[in-house]
């Protein structure tokens, strides 16, 4: 794979460009930091109580051009729509 030169004005002397002596010498974050680590891996959303169900619907086109026209968000107003109209059990 081709190096690329680094852009002299982006480099600092504080924070050089690693040579492949220094990535040879680099270890995983879990085991030099393994606190760090651990908090990293809880980044992200939290986990829905009440998580959404993928599935996959046939519609006709134009009443999906008529949501998609609605903007952001046209799928929350299907699902209102069909909410509205579900048979009560």
């Amino acid at each position: 794979m081709a190096k690329i030169k680094p852009n002299p004005s982006l480099v600092s002397k504080d924070n050089p460009e690693w040579t492949d002596e220094d990535f040879a010498r680099a270890k995983p974050l879990a085991e030099v930091l393994p606190e760090l680590a651990a908090v990293a891996k809880k980044v992200g959303r939290p986990k829905s109580e009440n998580p959404k169900v993928p599935v996959s619907l046939r519609l006709d086109p134009d009443v999906l051009e008529a949501y998609k026209k609605t903007g952001q968000g046209w799928q929350v107003r299907i699902n209102e729509v069909l909410r509205a109209g579900m048979p009560k059990l």
